[in-house]
């Protein structure tokens, strides 16, 4: 009934790596966001809004992982949604040997070795998005807060 009473600051959180030059990207636009009229190409736009967590040189969780997989975009394969597997969350560093099958597996990889992940992973976890190793993927989940925000979603 009063839904607009009961309206929450989204959660955003960056697992973010200074060495990698997406993440620094991604960090920039999400800071920018908050500071500055979005979308940028306007000036009268206010910032948005959300709690900005920085998670620095420091991999998800097993649990933050699974989640993360569960927002992710399924797979179809002949009819059946399958969850992504978290191959997608690892990178093609050559320091990385081993492609683990369980989000165990990738938090103990990316624990002792920071470039096995693809960075940034940027989490909305208030509305269940994710962006994996890219900037594209932010500006989505901007995107989507800039509708709700201007009430078109």
């Amino acid at each position: 009934m009063f839904k607009a009473f009961t309206r929450t600051i989204p959660e955003i959180s960056i697992f973010h790596n200074p060495s990698s030059p997406a993440s620094s990207n991604a960090l920039k636009l999400l800071r920018s966001a908050l500071s500055a009229p979005y979308p940028p190409s306007t000036s009268t736009g206010p910032p948005l809004s959300y709690n900005l967590e920085v998670i620095e040189n420091k991999p998800p969780t097993s649990d933050q992982l699974r989640t993360i997989l569960s927002y992710l975009p399924s797979k179809s394969l002949s009819g059946q949604t399958e969850t992504p597997t978290p191959d997608v969350l690892l990178s093609a560093h050559p320091t990385v040997d081993s492609r683990p099958t369980n989000p165990e597996g990738v938090f103990q990889l990316a624990s002792q070795n920071p470039n096995a992940l693809k960075w940034p992973i940027v989490v909305d976890w208030n509305n269940g998005r994710v962006a994996v190793g890219d900037v594209e993927g932010v500006k989505s989940i901007l995107e989507e807060l800039r509708k709700k925000r201007d009430g078109e979603a």
